[in-house]
């Protein structure tokens, strides 16, 4: 019995020991919860689950931000290694064993002898593929067929892996993540996040693979949804309008919201823009607890989220209130407790961006925290709080080469690029990458100035897409110039604000253009004003010559005519961009406004909605 005794306190003692360790565990566990901004209504396993997804994002983060930081100290290295890696996985590939991969043991051997690239040199292997063949460009099967943007031309189909998954979580959300929380320690916090995405419609190729994008969707982050102020039911309602006024419902709901996110700054420009059309709509459906009946909703879809509706009256005095005292700044009255807009804003969605800063989102910080594409992860932005939108290339992400801008028109471009340690500070290049998934010496058409470097790795900033330059005579007027000599130009017409724009080459209008000699056709929305005098938009044609020497001599010698500046009807550039996705088959997660327009269709379209 004494035995006995002994025996059973020494099984006891650590499990005793365990229950308090566990209860003070607890105690810290919750304690750390508690201290954290929470959304309202929010059950237990809601809590924690989200609590332990951001610890585990946030230790995922500050890893791969060591391993980036210890990466760009040696870039030779780390880059030749990336396109090693590349080419042995797929050395037992039709491609592979055609360039002989196998035998390719360093950078120059690879550029030696692999011709630098462009869609044309896949298109018919991406065929075979689609149509079942293995072990075509790429080891395994992809994933997915994407679908490119389409922006500058038509849209290409290209592969995706999981490594190009993989690697864009980690080298690419993760570190932004940590860069964030750097940044804006409150964004640390157990707020939910209203993220502005929707479920593309995916076509199969004759073997089965899935077509269509290859960005953040409700599938993809499926295991994310419980973040979100969106009820998962949402996602499976195929109208993008729908599922718009669906978002805007539930985030209304929550006045702690904690994040706006979405993949681009433009289509939180367009949730806005429907607030401001719907927001008398939407306070009746959370005063009375339902779901508007206008919208077309499986009967499943909508009991389940009307199951998620209770009348609040309230909450819907404050809204109507807030919004009767108009949309300038009426983010923050909507969510005081909102700590930033994850959205990117440069490139083509810049102007979206500076319109969601000046009128509903005042005072509210904004992160573009990717430089993305179909190809994969090329950047991250680890400097949130500035406002020049740079981007660290990512070195084990693709393997880089720089043609420079000099060179984009030579006929043997592969004499020309440069590696990563040998480009220069201030210069203008456009990426040449080997990818995870079947590209390789791939000319992007993305245009990059080197604005500094992280140790040794290049810092960029996007200037523009080759497709899309206004070239009448060769004069090349890229799209980063065109906007800001466009912004000088509304400046100086007073109560002018621009809503959006693009641009035609008069050579595609055939004869609806007008006029004989080469020139712009520029449509532009503007609020504020009805109308523009000819005074007024000939100042574009000055701002531009004030920009481009080249075309300045072009229009003083009379081979390029003047500008044509047309003012479209409000709403023109909503329905432009329904043709253009419906056109290109493009989501709208990974929409961008084509700013020159290559299809005369477009063109036409605004020419009949000119005021």
């Amino acid at each position: 019995d004494h035995v006995y005794r002994l025996v059973v306190m020494d099984v006891c003692r650590p499990t005793a020991v365990l229950g308090v360790l566990s209860l003070g565990g607890m105690a810290l566990l919750w304690r750390d919860i508690s201290s954290k901004v929470k959304g309202e209504n929010r059950t237990l396993s809601s809590l924690l689950s989200q609590y332990f997804a951001v610890k585990v994002v946030g230790w995922l983060g500050k890893r791969q931000r060591g391993k980036l930081e210890a990466d760009t100290l040696n870039i030779r290295q780390v880059q030749e290694e990336t396109l090693l890696k590349r080419l042995r996985k797929n050395a037992d590939t039709c491609y592979g064993k055609q360039y002989d991969f196998s035998s390719i043991k360093d950078c120059e051997a690879f550029r030696t002898r692999h011709p630098v690239t462009t869609y044309e040199h896949y298109r018919e292997l991406v065929t075979r593929v689609a149509a079942g063949e293995e072990k075509v460009l790429i080891a395994e099967k992809p994933l997915i067929l994407a679908m490119t943007s389409g922006t500058s031309g038509a849209s290409a189909m290209l592969l995706s892996t999981k490594d190009t998954n993989t690697e864009f979580f980690l080298q690419g959300v993760a570190v932004c993540l940590d860069a964030m929380r750097r940044a804006f320690p409150a964004s640390d916090s157990l707020q939910r996040t209203t993220k502005l995405f929707y479920s593309p419609t995916f076509r199969q190729s004759e073997a089965g693979i899935p077509i269509g994008p290859n960005s953040s969707t409700p599938a993809s982050s499926r295991h994310m949804l419980n973040l979100y102020t969106t009820p998962a039911p949402a996602f499976q309602v195929p109208s993008e309008r729908d599922t718009l006024y669906l978002h805007l419902l539930f985030a209304l709901k929550d006045p702690s919201v904690g994040t706006l996110e979405s993949n681009f700054a433009s289509t939180v420009f367009y949730a806005f823009s429907a607030l401001q059309e719907r927001w008398q709509e939407l306070v009746e459906d959370i005063k009375l607890g339902r779901v508007s009946p206008v919208l077309t909703l499986e009967p499943g879809v909508r009991a389940s989220l009307e199951g998620q509706m209770k009348p609040d009256p309230e909450r819907a005095t404050q809204l109507r209130t807030h919004f009767q005292q108009g949309f300038v700044g009426i983010v923050r009255r909507l969510w005081p407790q909102l700590n930033l807009v994850l959205a990117v804003d440069s490139g083509s969605n810049q102007i979206y961006g500076e319109m969601l800063r000046e009128r509903y989102c005042q005072g509210i910080p904004f992160y573009s925290p990717f430089y993305a594409a179909t190809e994969g992860l090329i950047g991250v932005n680890l400097w949130p709080e500035e406002e020049r939108r740079r981007y660290l290339l990512c070195p084990r992400s693709m393997f880089c080469e720089f043609l420079p801008e000099a060179s984009l028109d030579q006929e043997t471009p592969e004499k020309h690029t440069l590696l990563m340690e040998e480009v220069q500070e201030g210069h203008s290049y456009e990426l040449v990458v080997t990818n995870a998934s079947g590209l390789f010496r791939y000319r992007m058409g993305d245009i990059v100035k080197v604005v500094g470097f992280h140790n040794q790795c290049p810092v960029v900033e996007f200037q523009y897409r080759r497709g899309q330059m206004l070239s009448v005579r060769g004069e090349k007027v890229s799209e980063v110039m065109f906007l800001g000599a466009l912004k000088r130009a509304i400046s100086q017409w007073p109560g002018a604000q621009l809503v959006d724009y693009c641009c035609a080459e008069s050579a595609i209008m055939g004869e609806s253009c007008g006029g004989s000699d080469p020139h712009y056709q520029v449509f532009v929305e503007l609020k504020g004003v009805r109308n523009l005098t000819e005074e007024q938009r000939y100042k574009l044609d000055q701002c531009v010559q004030e920009d481009s020497a080249v075309y300045k001599s072009f229009r003083f010698k009379g081979s390029i005519g003047p500008m044509r500046v047309q003012m479209v009807a409000e709403g023109a550039f909503k329905e432009l961009r329904k043709q253009m996705m419906a056109f290109s088959n493009t989501s709208p997660n990974t929409f961008k406004m084509h700013r020159v327009l290559r299809r005369k269709e477009y063109a036409d379209f605004l020419l009949g909605k000119t005021i």
